[in-house]
């Protein structure tokens, strides 16, 4: 592995900026100072850029394996890295279900291979698999993915003995999707007997409901505090949810977290007229008063990190009638600049940024020598010009899929370096290494 030192750079890092150099070596952080002056394979001149610690992405479907027609590890993690996550968690609602231990070991086989990110994936619980799901290494996978509103094949948890017995036993982090299932199937059937098939996609989170999400959300915090789980609420999507999240103790102290999503801090319900299905995620995109109470949630400290949901499916199945067309979307190649543009609007901060992204997922996952810019820790890096402008196109769009709620959008900041466990991996616009990232560990009891 090539040493590599960085001149010049405007440091983000743990809510300051300053400007140094860093060297890095044998994959490691080695040395931050004004001036460093050490022989280097590569020499990267970053006057006038901005360092940030690589994103760590806590939800991700990458789709592998059983639904790559739609998106792979090996697309979506160069899509990742080519906008400066260097790491990510991966969701277990592929095909097969991720809901044995062997199942999730088979992932990580593909990811050692295939991931030229860093790579986590989530244990998935299902109501028949409690035996499965307690086996899980919490120093090497990230956490346990419960979903509390419906999902791909036999993923919902909707038996209350079930939940508690996970809650109660869980031997790690609980990620949970909370949306409430009897409540979504009700508003369906009421706007089908009003519609007929005449349903359109603005109508989305009017049946995936304000109220649906804070049921369970509700539900979700009342069985953490009662059996003082770790518990991480993915994706929140209304302003009521983020009231049930305290900012008055330090991340580390915290039992319940929660987690802001790009999509939810970027579109509102009026979007839908322009972009229909195309951010057509679950939860849905809520109203602007929801956008703009979880962006002052996000600042805070009552959501603790940003994170994309990045769900891809193919265009054809996108452009299907609104009730046909799947939810999800891609992000993760975008979701750097989509922040940067909200901080040349004033509404977040450089600092800001790095706390939601790295540390504090770093913090809540309690990831391993990562998430910070730290001499020791490992060398996860994303360069940025915030003055060179970025246009979305399906010429230079990586996810497999091909196309982005962005597409056609011009972002006002460009990535121009990302470097993975210190194996320079995107550079001048392009994938420059195959060099596969590496498994995520935890600091565990």
């Amino acid at each position: 592995m090539s040493s590599i030192l960085i001149k010049a750079a405007t440091i983000v890092n743990e809510g300051t900026t300053q400007i140094a150099d860093l060297y890095i070596n044998h994959g490691i952080i080695e040395m931050i100072s004004s001036e460093i002056n050490h022989p280097a394979d590569h020499i990267i001149r970053a006057e006038g850029l901005h360092l940030f610690p690589g994103l760590i992405d806590d939800q991700v479907h990458f789709r592998e394996p059983g639904l790559t027609h739609k998106a792979d590890i090996w697309h979506e993690s160069r899509a990742a890295v080519a906008g400066g996550t260097t790491s990510f968690m991966e969701m277990p609602n592929t095909v097969p279900n991720t809901l044995t231990q062997g199942l999730l070991a088979d992932k990580y086989r593909i990811a050692s291979k295939n991931s030229l990110a860093n790579y986590s994936f989530f244990m998935g619980a299902a109501n028949d698999n409690l035996e499965e799901v307690l086996k899980t290494n919490p120093k090497d996978v990230c956490g346990i993915k419960v979903f509390m509103g419906s999902s791909t094949g036999n993923m919902l948890v909707d038996n209350q003995k079930t939940l508690e017995a996970i809650f109660r036993n869980a031997p790690i982090l609980i990620a949970t999707h909370c949306e409430d299932e009897a409540t979504i199937r009700q508003n369906l059937t009421n706007f089908k007997n009003q519609y007929g098939d005449k349903l359109t996609p603005d109508m989305h989170p009017l049946i995936r409901s304000a109220e649906a999400c804070y049921l369970s959300s509700s539900s979700a915090v009342a069985l953490a505090e009662k059996f003082g789980t770790r518990l991480h609420i993915l994706h929140i999507s209304t302003a009521k949810e983020t009231h049930l999240f305290r900012n008055d103790i330090p991340l580390k102290e915290k039992r319940i977290t929660a987690e802001a999503c790009i999509h939810h801090l970027w579109f509102n319900d009026q979007d839908y007229k322009t972009k229909g299905n195309f951010i057509k995620w679950n939860p849905a995109v809520k109203t602007k008063e929801d956008q703009r109470e979880i962006l002052r949630a996000v600042l805070d400290g009552r959501l603790d990190v940003i994170a994309t949901d990045h769900a891809p499916h193919t265009l054809e199945e996108k452009s299907k009638p609104y009730i046909d067309a799947p939810s999800g979307g891609p992000l993760v190649q975008h979701a750097l600049q989509a922040l940067l543009d909200l901080y040349h609007e004033g509404k977040l901060t450089l600092t800001d940024i790095a706390w939601k992204t790295a540390h504090n997922t770093a913090i809540c996952f309690q990831v391993e020598n990562r998430g910070f810019i730290r001499e020791g820790y490992f060398a996860d890096l994303v360069l940025v010009d915030l003055n060179k402008p970025y246009t979305v196109s399906s010429s230079n769009i990586l996810s497999k899929c091909g196309w982005s709620p962005f597409d056609g959008y011009t972002f006002k900041s460009s990535i121009t370096h990302t470097i993975v466990s210190g194996n320079l991996a995107f550079e001048n616009e392009k994938i420059v290494s195959n060099e596969p990232g590496k498994r995520l560990l935890f600091e565990r009891d």
